[in-house]
């Protein structure tokens, strides 16, 4: 099975990642709902970089290979950003660790996987 970024809409790599990333706003909803009642503003940049994430990687496998790197660089930042928002709110008391290991776990297992599809 080749799982190039040209393969277009029937790509498998590219049904995984998006797979991965719709599953991860699954995951991070309730956390986002709990940040949100104590910080509206941290919640919707969380909110914001998760669908920035994913927004980033679709348009990365629409992309030749120079530009699909770049968004899948863009993602990867917004993934971060998004992990970092979840981090302060553990900070800041909105949510506990232990509310929050999934989502965390889920976020750095996504993290690697767009690092390498950044680097190909």
């Amino acid at each position: 099975m080749n799982l190039s970024l040209g393969e277009g809409m029937h790509n498998p790599l590219r049904y995984l990642v998006l797979e991965h990333v719709t599953a991860l706003i699954s995951l991070s909803r309730p956390l986002v709902e709990a940040i949100h009642r104590a910080d509206r503003d941290l919640a919707s940049q969380v909110r914001r970089a998760l669908s920035s994430t994913g927004l980033n990687v679709a348009e990365a496998f629409g992309n030749d290979a120079g530009n699909a790197r770049l968004r899948f660089r863009t993602a990867r930042g917004s993934l971060y950003e998004a992990q970092a928002g979840i981090r302060i709110a553990i900070a800041w008391a909105h949510i506990t660790q232990e509310q929050a290991q999934a989502t965390l776990e889920s976020l750095d297992d996504l993290g690697g996987r767009i690092y390498g599809l950044s680097r190909s």
